[in-house]
């Protein structure tokens, strides 16, 4: 006898020794190993019964007696029935009538239907049982003809049935005596999605059961098993979509790292699903990370609608879906990823960005359904900004002005160009090196960095739409029409325009940089002339800084700063949210 159902749960493992109770409970609820009648004569004369693997008759195998000598987990084991049709009758005129149940459980009896669940509300307003779906039929008739006056009067609703149900049931002799049980397997499944439709659990606490739908129950039994028999270890499901740059470090990272999960923080991180634009992959015991580019080169073609389905399909436990890309029909699907419990990370920034009705139907649905959604990345690749922020706001402290640079690739930009080269060449060399968006105009143009601020002035609690930052660019109108190489051509025409700005600042002995503030509900970004008592003007390279002015912090503030852009960073960033999922 296992644990479970070792065709569900590969962790499964052998109860070495269990109770006769115990073992016709699991029996009772799906455990095919032994037949309950069998076990009766045995346990009346008191005889042990040992159970053996075929393919392993040299293992200890299951030792089934009155009282187990050897001491077992609070839970023993965890068993299922499927194929089960629930019937539910309720109605206000069973209120304070003896002898309701009394009839439905007659009206059953006399169609030879077997009851296996049971459970009535305290208000007597509702009862409802669970059956085997072969006598769905028959029984609903039964139960209609017993009700009818009932029925037709209004004292009682129609009966309700519900079929492609499942029972699962934690079994356990020593539960009558440890607090907290039902508490954790409610929570386990809640985490998960799992919604639970009816629970029983008798006098004697040995079996806890509910009833659920028949498509949760496999990851049911896993986020159970999980819950009570795999303290060792926690089973992350990862699906990434963009697997280009970003989403290439990401997947080297976790590669690197899923020893170091499993022995320090207990969690075994599996990447479940890789797509880019034109493949997808999956493979649910994990995909093999030393070749996965050649496994996903040759899988299926992608559809993100499929992608979409697959994940929801496969409804494995603890799955977090990543958003690699900028892409706006990936930021479109989130909600009914979020609407089934499964965590988004996203280092896309459209969706936080989008306007604030969607941006807060996410977090409303992350919270309903206990789904995180985490987009550190969208403001400072992997410096810790949003999540500083969200500490400063839980804490009690309060924002009253955030200014900062956030935009690694217009700081690489400004950084670097001197007059001497031309602005489209630098602006190249930051593309090149994996700094700007996909088209350099969201990031020259303001529309990054104004993306960002107002995704931080929204998580610091204002309602703010994009139309509401003023922008003051640089970059010449002409600039933003046609392709990207278009783009390269016209800023060559404007090199004039750009060395100007440039040395309009080198002659007050001020730096460029394209500053983003926020402050009493209104957010600018623009170009700014730095001096150098600023804390602005000794910021190199790629990097970000970020400064809140919070009650806390009036004067001096809480300041995050280092580099904002880069593969590697936002990989690492994007890989810490993973982890914060787990956690």
């Amino acid at each position: 006898m296992m644990t479970a159902d070792p065709r569900w749960v590969p962790n499964a493992r052998t109860i070495p020794n269990i109770s006769y109770r115990e073992a016709m409970e699991l029996s009772h609820f799906g455990a095919k190993v032994i037949y309950p009648p069998t076990i009766q004569p045995a346990m009346q004369k008191g005889i042990s019964i040992s159970v053996k693997n075929t393919f392993e008759p040299e293992a200890a195998g299951s030792l089934i007696e009155a009282i187990p000598q050897i001491a077992g987990d609070i839970i023993t084991g965890i068993s299922s029935i499927n194929h089960v049709t629930l019937l539910s009758l309720e109605g206000s005129g069973m209120v304070g009538i003896p002898g309701f149940s009394k009839r439905l459980f007659e009206a059953l009896a006399g169609e030879k239907v077997n009851v296996i669940l049971i459970t009535q509300s305290s208000s007597e307003h509702s009862i409802c049982v669970a059956i085997n779906t072969v006598d769905a039929e028959k029984a609903k008739r039964a139960v209609d003809t017993a009700f009818d006056y009932e029925v037709k009067t209004g004292k009682v609703e129609p009966l309700k049935v519900e079929h492609d149900q499942s029972i699962v049931a934690l079994v356990g002799d020593k539960m009558k005596s440890h607090t907290g049980i039902a508490g954790r397997m409610f929570n386990a499944l809640g985490r998960n999605g799992i919604n639970i439709r009816a629970i029983a659990q008798g006098s004697s606490e040995r079996n806890i059961s509910a009833v659920l739908a028949y498509s949760d129950v496999k990851k049911a039994v896993n986020v159970l098993h999980e819950a009570f028999f795999e303290s060792t270890h926690k089973q992350l499901n990862v699906y990434i979509i963009g697997a280009g740059n970003v989403g290439g470090k990401l997947i080297e990272q976790i590669k690197q790292q899923q020893q170091y999960l499993l022995e320090n923080l207990n969690l075994q991180l599996r990447i479940t699903g890789i797509a880019n634009s034109r493949k997808m992959l999956f493979n649910e015991d994990g995909i093999n990370l030393d070749q996965w580019k050649d496994s996903l080169a040759q899988s299926e073609a992608m559809s993100l609608t499929n992608f979409i389905t697959t994940i929801i399909h496969k409804n494995l436990r603890n799955s977090v879906f990543v958003d690699v890309t900028a892409n706006a029909e990936v930021a479109s699907v989130y909600h009914k990823l979020l609407s089934k419990s499964v965590a988004v990370v996203a280092c896309n920034k459209i969706a936080a960005s989008s306007p604030f009705v969607n941006y807060r139907h996410l977090k409303s649905l992350s919270k309903e359904f206990n789904a995180p959604f985490l987009f550190e990345t969208n403001v400072g690749a992997g410096l810790p900004v949003i999540g500083t922020l969200n500490d400063l706001i839980k804490s009690g402290d309060k924002i009253n002005k955030i200014q900062a640079v956030l935009s690694g690739t217009l700081n690489f930009v400004f950084n670097n160009y001197d007059g001497k080269t031309s602005f489209a060449a630098v602006v190249k060399q930051a593309q090149d090196e994996g700094y700007t968006e996909p088209d350099p105009r969201l990031d020259l143009g303001g529309t990054d960095v104004m993306r960002k601020i107002m995704i931080l002035a929204r998580e610091a609690g204002e309602i703010i739409e994009m139309e509401n930052i003023s922008n003051n660019s640089f970059l010449p109108e002409s600039c933003f029409e046609g392709t990207v190489a278009d783009f390269y051509i016209e800023m060559a025409k404007h090199e004039a325009h750009f060395k100007s700005l440039y040395e309009a600042a080198a002659k007050e002995n001020c730096k460029l940089k394209f500053v983003a503030s926020f402050e009493d509900g209104k957010a600018a970004v623009g170009l700014q002339h730095i001096p150098s008592n600023s804390d602005f003007y000794h910021l190199y390279g790629k990097d970000n800084i970020v400064l809140f002015y919070t009650q806390r912090y009036p004067e001096q503030p809480l300041v995050v700063k280092g580099a904002g852009a880069g593969a590697d960073v936002t990989a690492s960033g994007v890989f810490a949210d993973i982890i914060r999922v787990a956690r």
